[in-house]
């Protein structure tokens, strides 16, 4: 193999190890069976989310898994292999490729990594159960609101009694 090859393969190896470590998830998946039009609905719904897929070659991602302390992800490595890293929110790639696979029997989720620690099929599935960023913050605002609001649904209900009571200076 010539230098300039090794030196290609060494950068890629470099690229996809940064991508596997500045993800906040990663899903790997055995694609094999599916359609191109399958593909390409796949990747628009994770496109939509800001998550990525890439097809890498299995020896690659062997190299990458040395270089990242992920040996544990080599078993994964047979096959058509594609990888999801999600980057920013990291339940919206487990949560897409999940349910993709509900519906669509020829798609394998293989195995991953949460936060950075190597996750099991049963970790990601569960993964892919939890609400999604946006949910929780909405959840969260409730939450938060719910206090300011018994309050002032408190201070109403003083006012009408009053004004109902004909104490026209409950303002």
């Amino acid at each position: 193999m010539s230098k300039e090859n090794v030196a290609a393969k060494s950068k890629v190896v470099d690229e996809v190890t940064e991508s596997f470590k500045n993800a906040s998830s990663v899903v790997i998946v055995d694609y094999l069976g599916l359609t191109v039009e399958e593909v390409t609905d796949l990747r628009k719904q994770l496109r939509d989310e800001g998550v990525k897929m890439q097809v890498i070659k299995n020896k690659i991602l062997d190299r990458v898994a040395e270089k990242a302390g992920y040996e544990d992800l080599k078993s994964t490595f047979a096959g058509p292999t594609a990888v999801v890293f999600s980057s920013e929110d990291p339940v919206a790639g487990p949560k897409i490729v999940h349910n993709f696979a509900k519906t669509n029997d020829v798609l394998k989720l293989k195995g991953g990594v949460i936060d950075g620690k190597v996750a099991s099929l049963d970790e990601i599935t569960a993964y892919a159960a939890l609400p999604s960023r946006e949910e929780l913050l909405s959840t969260l605002a409730n939450i938060l609101q719910a206090p300011v609001r018994n309050f002032a649904y408190g201070v109403k209900a003083i006012v009408d009694k009053k004004q109902a009571d004909g104490d026209g200076d409950a303002a």
